[in-house]
């Protein structure tokens, strides 16, 4: 059965580089601060580490400790959490989102795109499936960072209701993201959100956050103020999506085609 609404929380902050617990300290003080009911929580992308490749000292595994606090929050707040983080599976490593829900269940998404221009693909094995999570019946798409940069992945010819990028995108070409961001809520009629962090990483690169939740017209959701950490909780409602849906019609005039 589908929730006519969904509360989402995005966290936007700093990351302490490559130090996976005191960023789950601090992500702990974050989310147990909530105050608000709320079904979904979305973290950065590689929000224990920071945008590393130092694989080899950093990964997690599915039997991690990561992932079970993910289990445990999630738990505690009653409510979905995302985000991702470093995986070793099979002697490979992945930048893999996990989507973890209250009971302790879960799934994964892998970066599609590895950033080439930081050589994130000469130690990063690229995802190549794309996941659509079913959540309190909303059918909801999770991509990473330069996933962004790529409108036919995101394109959504599964009737998703809501997409996500979790990322770690550089204040230099913060521009783009506000501009991606709004332009993939339009295209495909759907609530788009966009979590970034803030502060500078070991590499010295400045982030400037501009993380955001928009509706399917473009509308911008949220009013906290770009560039500091900031909770803020938004509640989306599905049946006014349907309704701009039905009365505008433009995801049934889009062009059809497979990916190879």
């Amino acid at each position: 059965m589908k929730c006519n609404e969904l509360s989402v929380t995005i966290i936007q902050t700093d990351l302490i580089w490559e130090n996976k617990n005191e960023n789950l300290k601090h992500f702990d003080h974050l989310i147990d601060g909530i105050k608000e009911n709320t079904d979904l929580i979305i973290l950065p992308e590689m929000f224990t580490t920071g945008f590393s490749m130092n694989t080899t000292e950093l990964f997690d595994t599915t039997q991690g400790e990561t992932l079970k606090w993910l289990q445990v929050k999630s738990k505690s707040k009653n409510a979905a959490i995302t985000g991702s983080i470093i995986i070793k599976e099979n002697e490979e490593f992945y930048n893999r989102l996990f989507f973890v829900e209250p009971n302790g269940e879960y799934v994964t998404y892998d970066k599609k795109h590895t950033f080439t221009l930081a050589k994130e693909h000469e130690h990063y094995t690229a995802g190549t499936e794309k996941l659509i999570v079913d959540y309190k019946g909303w059918k909801i798409c999770p991509l990473i960072c330069y996933d962004l940069r790529f409108p036919v992945w995101a394109r959504n010819t599964e009737d998703y209701d809501l997409l996500i990028y979790v990322a770690n995108w550089p204040e230099k070409r913060v521009a783009a993201w506000d501009a991606l961001l709004k332009a993939r809520a339009i295209e495909n009629m759907c609530y788009c959100i966009g979590v970034n962090r803030i502060g500078t990483d070991g590499n010295d690169f400045p982030y400037v956050g501009h993380s955001a939740i928009y509706d399917e017209v473009g509308k911008r959701l949220s009013t906290e103020a770009f560039e500091e950490t900031f909770i803020e909780t938004k509640t989306l409602s599905i049946e006014k999506l349907e309704t701009t849906r039905k009365k505008l019609g433009f995801l049934r005039d889009r062009d059809q085609f497979q990916l190879l």
